[in-house]
Parts: structure tokens; sequence; C-alpha cells
């Protein structure tokens, strides 16, 4: 069994703020085998009717469990999963649990309760560089092409089948059982064209023709992609300048094998590698940052940063990605450092073999590696 420390710390983290961990990230990201990985916990299967029915009396199966460690897998299976979890934070607060789904806490109406204040939330992305070095697989060709799941990374052929059997039961598992959504035929579309499409500017007029859907219905659509962690919508970042785009969301794929996938990418080329890195870079701030709070930067003459991360009373951080270290134009982050003087920046390439900086515009930019963007947000 390969473990993932990364995110065992990440859990042992949390469950010293709170005695409820919600463990969340997409279908076959690894939550059960991270469970599973952990030392001392006792597993329950809520997909199980016998799991099901020991549950139907919340406190009687507390009582069974006081002050152990257990895990509540897909706990959205049951009939009123937020009842077990507050009464376990608010009740039993010497029980350690771990409650896990393939969505946002509360997106579904299943979900009657946030549990706001109660829990600690750890959102498990596909594999990002710990993990990597965890499986002893480091070819990033490989890990863009092949994605983030780790049965898919780990197959000896592309997945071809394995991501039709996971779209399959992203609607029958995911979507049907949490919000009950019509038209698979419009849906499924909706998320092939975004798979396609990602990291572009998303206009929801563009889709419904092809959708055959409304433009209310397609709005509708990326929010329950955004709420199962399939699509990350990064909102502009703007201080309303008249020069800036300030509505237009840009949506990225939730990972690199269905990006290749839906584009049709069996080999991989040198032109490629620049987007999925982008895409790899996004991955990598999710899973330490733990935030949804990305933005990018866009101005009407069509100049853009690809990541701005927004802090409050503290100039931003703006992150470039290049592929490679040499890679020359700086364009971009000169009209955005024009608006923005003092922000803090970065240009992150995979083969940048040390910090450097250099003042552009007036302000210090920093190249580094994708560990040294890590080391310099994280602090």
């Amino acid at each position: 069994m390969v473990i993932r420390e990364f995110w065992i710390d990440k859990i042992e983290t949390a469950w010293a703020k709170r005695s409820l961990v919600w463990l969340s990230g997409v279908r076959r990201v690894g939550k059960t085998f991270l469970c599973r990985a952990l030392k001392n916990v006792e597993y329950f299967d809520c997909e199980l009717p016998r799991v099901r029915a020991m549950m139907d009396d919340p406190e009687s199966f507390l009582d069974s469990v006081r002050g152990r460690r257990i895990v509540l897998d897909e706990i959205h299976r049951l009939s009123d999963p937020s009842q077990i979890l507050k009464i376990a934070a608010d009740h039993y607060p010497q029980t350690k649990v771990i409650a896990t789904g393939s969505s946002i806490l509360g997106a579904s109406a299943k979900f009657r309760d946030t549990l706001a204040g109660r829990k600690t939330e750890v959102w498990l992305v596909p594999l990002m560089s710990k993990d990597l070095e965890a499986f002893g697989q480091n070819n990033l060709s490989h890990r863009f092409q092949f994605g983030g799941l780790p049965p898919f990374f780990m197959a000896d052929q592309f997945p071809e089948r394995d991501i039709q059997e996971w779209i399959d039961a992203y609607w029958a598992r995911d979507i049907q059982e949490l919000f009950r959504l019509e038209k698979r035929y419009s849906f499924q579309k909706f998320f092939e064209l975004l798979m396609a499409q990602s990291s572009g500017i998303f206009e929801a007029t563009r889709f419904a023709k092809p959708c055959e859907a409304s433009r209310m219905t397609i709005n509708n659509y990326l929010k329950v992609l955004e709420a199962t962690y399939v699509v990350h919508v990064l909102r502009p970042f703007s201080r309303r300048r008249a020069t800036e785009i300030v509505a237009a969301p840009k949506v990225y794929a939730f990972d690199t094998g269905f990006f290749c996938y839906f584009r049709g990418w069996h080999q991989l080329r040198q032109e490629d590698m620049g987007l999925l890195w982008e895409h790899f870079v996004l991955n990598e701030i999710h899973a330490h940052l733990q935030t949804w709070q990305m933005c990018y930067w866009r101005d009407k003459q069509g100049h853009e940063v690809d990541f701005i991360l927004p802090r409050r009373g503290l100039p931003c951080i703006a992150v470039e990605c290049k592929w490679k270290s040499g890679e020359s134009g700086y364009r971009n982050l000169e009209a955005f450092l024009r608006q923005y003087p003092g922000s803090e920046t970065y240009v992150v390439s995979h083969d940048a073999q040390r910090t450097i900086s250099r003042s552009i515009e007036g302000t210090k930019v920093h190249f580094v590696n994708l560990a040294g963007l890590i080391e310099a947000i994280s602090q």
C-alpha cells in the first residue's frame, strides 16, 4: 500500500483542531485508501445496508465507538448524513470522525446542516508532487497524460475505458443521488465540452445550443460540477478598472488526464506541456493551500496572468506559469504590474534550478520552481 504521508499529516493536523474532519474529493481520487492507511481507525462503508442500519440510531452507534477513531465512508448514502455528524461533534468530542464525500458539504439537499464551526475540511486533490514521490513515479509527462487519479496513473496503458466508466459512475452515483438532474445527454455534453476547453473563458451562451439547454440550466450545471470538484472556477481579479475583465470566469478541468482525453491528445507534444503545467501548478496550490479563493487577471487588451491569490490587507500574489525557465516574454506581467505595483509576483517553471529575482516595472519578480513557489506562498 502506498502511504501518502502528505495527506495523512493533513488529516492528523485537522483532527488536532476538531474531532470531525470532512474529507472530500472527486470519485476515485483515493479517499478510501487514504483513510485505510491511517493508524488505529475503524472503517465503516456507508454503501453497505448493514452499516446504514447500524446508524439508524446515531446515539447508540456513537456510544459503541466512543473515544475511537472512525471513518464514515460515502456518508451521503445515509438518509440524513448531517445528523450523525452533528451529534458526534456536539456530544462525542472524544471520538475522532472522518466523513468522506464527493462534493462540498451542504451542496446537496441531503445535507441539512453544513456543520459550520464543527468540522475541519480536507480536500484531497489528484496526485501532486509529494504523491508522485510516494508512488515512485516522477515522470511529469506520464502524470499529465494519464492524470492524477491513482488507478489511472498506475495503469500500463492509457485508461480510456476507465475514464468512460468513471463518467457513467459520476452521473449515476454523484449527480443522480445528490442532485437528481435530468437530461443526461445535455449534462454529459456540457461536461465533455468543458473538459476539452479547460482553462478557457466561460460564457454560458456558447454552450446552450450544443448542449440543448437554456443559459440558466448551463449555469446550474456549472455549479454542480464545481460543487463536486470536477471543475475549478476562477473569477477575474479586478479593482473595477475600466480596462479589466470583471465578470467572465475561467474554468479548469479537475484533472489533466480527462483534459488530454477529451482533447484527443494520445501523445504529448512540447507545445502541449505549458498548458498541462498550468493545470498541475493549480492542482499543487489547491493541495497545499486548501482554498477555492483563487482568481485570474485579464485586461481588455488580452494581457493575462494565470493565477492571483487575493490577500486581505496585503498585496495580492500573482503567479505566471512557464513550462521552461528560458521562455521569454513577460508582457502580461508588465501590464499587470503597471496596474498593481508591489504585488508579490512569481514565475514558476518546472526546470528552474534555483530562485532568482529581477525587477519588472519596478517590482521584484521571483523566478522559482514548484517547490519554491509553494514554500513562498505557504508562509
